[in-house]
């Protein structure tokens, strides 16, 4: 196998490492568009351009909307506790 092959397989074998900074959790942005994305596909019957952009952009803002509802709980629930 080529050396060059060898290495890019050796990149899927081993996870990113990704820390809990502010600004790596903007890596959470690009999942949540693909997630609406997908979902949307999936689920429209007749895919015009404007309305699935619409739909896709509505659900992107309400899955950021949760997570960030969701962090701001656990935040508080964990400075309650501690």
């Amino acid at each position: 196998m080529p050396l060059i092959t060898t290495l890019i397989i050796g990149t899927f074998t081993t996870p990113e490492k990704i820390g809990v900074t502010a600004l790596s959790m903007l890596w959470l942005l690009p999942l949540a568009l693909s997630i609406a994305v997908v979902y949307k596909a999936t689920k429209v019957r007749e895919v015009r351009a404007a309305s699935f952009i619409t739909e896709s952009v509505v659900l992107f803002g309400s899955i950021v909307v949760f997570m960030l509802i969701t962090a701001v709980v656990l935040l508080t629930l964990a400075w309650l506790v501690t």
